[in-house]
Order: structure tokens, then sequence, then C-alpha cells
């Protein structure tokens, strides 16, 4: 089989089975069948137009890639030891269907300015989120109890960052478009290919500048990667707070049966595996992001085997964001929030900031308003009591600005409704936010 290999005019005797193993890509990239079939159907025209190919031998390429592209999809192709790559294969299998004719396909053109053609059609979507907008719970900052929020708001906290890795997924497609199709091995292609024919038919919307770069770099798949860690912090932050939320300590919210498991050991645990694999996936996407760098860190310029790690770590990505984003869309959409649970740990002391506020709108300077406020804090610690207790004379012992009005400071309907500046929690600027991320989302999907 020797005489079959793609280099072996140049080398002599047979490549140790461990380096040939090692040197394969083919259990990883036989995914990309399809693509680099369309990617040699449009190579060949352009070879047809170049006058490398009769029309003849045009028809006899195309029909043969036909013919594996239904192989592949019945899943009736047959991979031998030799086929090194997806490309190889495919070329492989076109010699047996069609003959020596088949050698023309690969004429002025190099593995290396294939596989980045093919990379670049994955993409995936992010699901919105629901909202339930009358329910009221704590805020957190530093995992205390900050200030009232509406539920809603804190789903919008979630959306909004998904949102943006949205867009960022939409601008590296916009400037990764780029076809590197004819660039040959480094140096370009010597036989006039008419290269914007085949970006027309690949549908990329600008051909490589450089031939050079166009064979060795990887900032898509690095992009991809980056973008890729961002998103997956933001679905691991997501499950952390529905995890603590679960929990019986928070009793926040109950998650389904379909997405949690039981102990071997306890009996009455319920665990939130989805969310917790959810969290530890963010680390596999980062550990592919900082294993291609660390590929690229020292390579010289073109194509160096080195950059075969990339197919492998942007498949791994795509499957892990896929499964991810799913599960993530399920566990939001059959979770069951447990209101009576919100509603309770809404303790008095949560509206201590809007006793400040009061005092501010009293005419007290912010500064000392909110001293004011914690003193009233401490003087309820120190009785015992929660601070709406506090009579108006504990109250007036710390500033005479307390009138009897200051009862309607501690009602949560009231504190939330106080927020009503673009991106607050007051129900009208929760109702505009999601009026805004639905029309935000319509305009990505248009885009896609």
């Amino acid at each position: 089989m020797a005489g079959d290999k793609m280099m072996a005019g140049r080398f002599v005797g047979s490549t140790d089975p461990i380096m040939e193993m090692l040197s394969a890509s083919i259990t990883v990239d036989q995914r990309l069948s399809e693509v680099d079939i369309q990617g040699s159907m449009a190579y060949a025209k352009a070879l047809e137009k170049a006058g490398i190919l009769s029309k003849t031998e045009l028809e006899k390429i195309l029909s043969g890639l036909e013919k594996i592209s239904e192989e592949w999809s019945k899943g009736v192709f047959g991979v031998i030891p030799t086929d090194e790559d997806i490309h190889t294969a495919n070329e492989r299998r076109l010699k047996e269907l069609i003959g020596d004719v088949a050698g023309k396909l690969h004429t002025g053109r190099s593995r290396n300015d294939q596989v980045w053609t093919e990379s670049f059609f994955f993409s995936f979507c992010i699901p919105p989120l629901p909202q339930e907008i009358d329910v009221i719970l704590p805020g957190y900052t530093h995992l205390q109890k900050a200030q009232p929020i509406r539920w809603s708001q804190f789903l919008l906290s979630h959306a909004v960052a998904l949102t943006r890795d949205s867009e960022r997924l939409g601008e590296i497609k916009k400037r990764i478009n780029v076809l590197p199709l004819g660039s040959g091995a480094l140096a370009g292609n010597p036989l006039e290919i008419d290269r914007e024919l085949l970006r027309s038919e690949l549908d990329f919307a600008s051909i490589s500048l450089n031939s050079m770069d166009a064979v060795s770099e990887r900032d898509f798949v690095v992009e991809l990667l980056s973008v890729a860690t961002l998103l997956m912090i933001h679905l691991s932050k997501m499950a952390e707070d529905l995890i603590i939320y679960s929990t019986s300590e928070f009793g926040f919210l109950t998650l389904s049966d379909t997405y949690c498991s039981g102990s071997s050991l306890m009996p009455q645990k319920k665990n939130p595996d989805s969310l917790e694999l959810i969290r530890s996936k963010a680390g596999r996407v980062f550990g592919r992001l900082a294993a291609i760098l660390m590929v690229l860190k020292g390579l010289p310029s073109t194509y160096n085997k080195d950059l075969q790690e990339d197919k492998e770590a942007v498949f791994d990505v795509v499957d892990t964001l896929n499964a991810v984003l799913q599960v993530a869309t399920g566990v939001i959409s059959t979770l069951q929030i447990n209101k009576e649970s919100m509603e309770k740990a809404l303790s008095p002391e949560i509206l201590s900031s809007d006793l400040a506020l009061y005092l501010v709108h009293k005419g007290m300077p912010f500064r000392q308003a909110h001293i004011a406020a914690g003193k009233a804090v401490h003087l309820a610690e120190t009785k015992g009591i929660t601070i709406n207790n506090l009579s108006l004379e504990d109250l007036k012992s710390i500033s005479p600005l307390f009138g009897s009005d200051v009862a309607q400071v501690f009602s949560v309907v009231s504190s939330v409704e106080q927020y009503t500046a673009a991106g607050g929690t007051a129900k009208s600027s929760v109702s505009a936010q999601i009026e805004q991320l639905r029309e935000l989302l319509k305009r990505l999907k248009e885009q896609a």
C-alpha cells in the first residue's frame, strides 16, 4: 500500500505504525466528509474553468463525489488504515470509483488550504429564557442578602449575558467568512484558478489576502474557543446560582427530577447533577482554548503538523456547547419556583437601603443617611427585633427627620418599584428589558 500513499514518491520504507496512529486524524475529521466534498466539487469546477480538466473529466469527478457523499450519508463509506485524513480518504475512494482522473482533483491544491475552509461550517445558537415578572426574592451581593429584586430580573441578567455571547459569535462569523482555498501549500496556486468562482460556489464573503497566512492562521479557532469559554463561564455562573437556590437552605426553586440524581447512600438526596456538569464543562472548554494557544505559540510561519490539533478542539467544544445549551434550556424550562420561600426570605433588614433613601428624600446627604440607617440596623439587633418593629421614638433618637410615614418604607413591592431607571427591577423597567431582549434575539436570528 506504500505506493498509494500521498508522499510515497519521496519516502522509502514503511512508517512506524505508532507514528501513523499519532499522525492520523481521520477518526476526528471524518465528520467533515460532506464539506470536504462540497469544497472538492467547487475546486473541480475551477479546474475545468482553468483548462486543467475537460468537461467530461469534470462530470466524472462530480459524479464520483456525489457517490461518495451518498456513501457517507448512508454510513457505508469504508475507512481503511491508510486513510490519514478525510481528504485522502475521499480522494482514495474517488480513484476507486473513476480511476486515475481522480488524481487531477488535487492539482494545485494542498490539504493546508482545505482544512480551514471546512471548519467554518459549524455554528450554534443561544436559547431564550422564560420570565415570571411578579415574583420577588432577595438579591445578593457577596452571597449576603442585599436588596429585593424580581425573579425575572435575575433571569434577565443571565439572558443578557448570553445575548452578548450570541453577538460575539455573529461577529466571529463575519470576520472568519474568508475563503483560503486556492492558497496551495504556502506560495499560492500556479494554475490561474478562479478563486472568485470558488468563493461564490462555497458561499464565502471574501478571499484570503495572503497565501502564507491563509494556510496557517487559526485565529478563527482561537476566537471561537474564546467566545465559547466566555459562554460557558456565563452558563456556569447561572448553574451555580440555580444550585444554591435549589438547596434546602434556600428552597427558592425545585429542579425537575429529569435533571437530577439520587445518592447511592443517602435516600433523601436530590443532586443537581445537570447543573454541576454544566459548571464542570466550563473547565473542559477553557482547557481546549488553553491547549490550542499553546500549540500556536511556538510555531513558525505557514503549515506545521501541530495544527492538526485544531479540529478535535473545535469539534469537542461545539459538541460540548450543543449538549450544555440543550440541558440548560431543559433545566430552566422545567424548574418550579417556590414563591413562598422567596417571600419568606425577604427579611425587613433587606430594606435598610430604602430607609437611607427615605432620609435622602427628607433632605439628608446620602453619606449621613447611610450612617443613620446603619444605626437603625444596629439598634434593632440590640433590641432583638426586626428593623421594621423599631418604634418611631427609636428612629427619632437616630434622626429627627423620621416621621410617621416611615412605615411605608417597609414594603418590598414599593421597594422594587423605585428602580424605574432603564435596567432596573421595577415592573416597567423589567418589561422594557424583556421587549428589548426579544428584539435583539430577533435581529440576531435574522443575521444568522
